[in-house]
């Protein structure tokens, strides 16, 4: 069981409290402030068409330039059934390209039931995404026969809870452009290392935003493909995860070239949020109170590659 929507971004100039929505709405909590406020100044803001889902903490600020859509992925959770939001899009329709997914990690979708799907043609692999407007879904896959992979944004392997689950992970509007060695190398060694931290040790919830840069001609490669059906190739892909546990939030990016790499030391590509945020140009955790997401996101490197276990 599903739902789908997809959301034009039109934001309102109104301002007004809006709250997360229940299954990750933060107890305002610190380890050093446990005295903190709900201000929020630079929240999403849920008004017009906006969904309530942009409320959620994994989602960064939504950008308003008039050609760009939200898509949030509904999917069966579990074996009984139960639907939760599986992961969610934005959607820029004049580049052709995702600028981001975004997602939770928890108990539940941490279950490996063992579901993933085998990409065998052209047709059945990565299908176009069910819940963008048909005016903006590709008339054939540009991916193929260019030398670059279908790149994963969301990974197939973190959602292996059930079949629904994972086959909207292939959808094309979930993937972007990358270097084989990239995509099976480095790249594949940052997913497998998130996934590590979501277990119940770690982590009540992890959040993460991930995607590549599409904004900017000077972190473009390249383009493939032509008209309706022409993407970019970003120059950079970056992850940005909030981790929240019973000693409060914490926060890591990790920001990297886009060329073949097989790096298994990932500690040259960690950066606080405020210096992916600079690198990006997109507005992580904004859904946080204020004086929360100033802390988690100008921690120390340091300090973050302490607290998330590396050496």
């Amino acid at each position: 069981m599903k739902k789908l929507q997809f959301l034009p971004l039109l934001i309102s100039v109104a301002l007004f409290f809006a709250a997360c929505s229940s299954d990750d709405d933060p107890t305002p909590y610190t380890p050093t402030n446990k005295t903190t406020t709900t201000t929020n100044n630079n929240r999403n803001i849920v008004s017009g068409d906006y969904p309530s889902e942009i409320t959620r903490l994994e989602f960064p600020h939504v950008t308003n330039n008039g050609h760009s859509l939200v898509v949030v992925h509904y999917a069966a959770e579990d074996t009984k059934g139960n639907s939760a939001v599986n992961y969610s899009i934005e959607w820029d329709y004049q580049i052709h390209a995702q600028r981001w997914s975004c997602f939770q990690m928890y108990k539940n979708n941490a279950i490996n039931n063992g579901v993933g799907r085998t990409v065998n043609t052209q047709q059945e692999g990565y299908p176009n995404d069910e819940d963008l407007p048909s005016q903006y879904q590709f008339t054939k896959d540009p991916y193929w026969n260019t030398g670059y992979d279908h790149g994963h944004i969301i990974a197939s392997y973190d959602r292996q809870n059930t079949a629904e689950a994972n086959r909207q992970t292939f959808f094309l509007t979930n993937m972007q452009p990358q270097n084989n060695t990239f995509n099976a190398g480095v790249w594949a060694n940052m997913e497998a290392k998130v996934r590590a931290w979501n277990t119940d040790n770690f982590r009540d919830t992890l959040y993460v935003c991930r995607g590549g840069t599409i904004d900017d001609e000077n972190l473009i490669i390249t383009y493939l493909g032509s008209g309706d059906n022409k993407i970019p190739v970003p120059k950079y892909f970056f992850m940005a995860v909030l981790c929240k546990n019973s000693n409060g939030y914490k926060a890591l990016g990790f920001w990297i070239e886009h060329k073949g790499n097989t790096a298994t030391d990932l500690t040259p590509y960690i950066v606080n949020i405020a210096t992916l945020e600079q690198n990006t140009g997109l507005d992580f955790f904004c859904n946080l109170p204020d004086d929360i997401e100033k802390t988690v996101e100008n921690a120390s490197v340091d300090n973050i590659k302490k607290s998330f276990g590396f050496k």
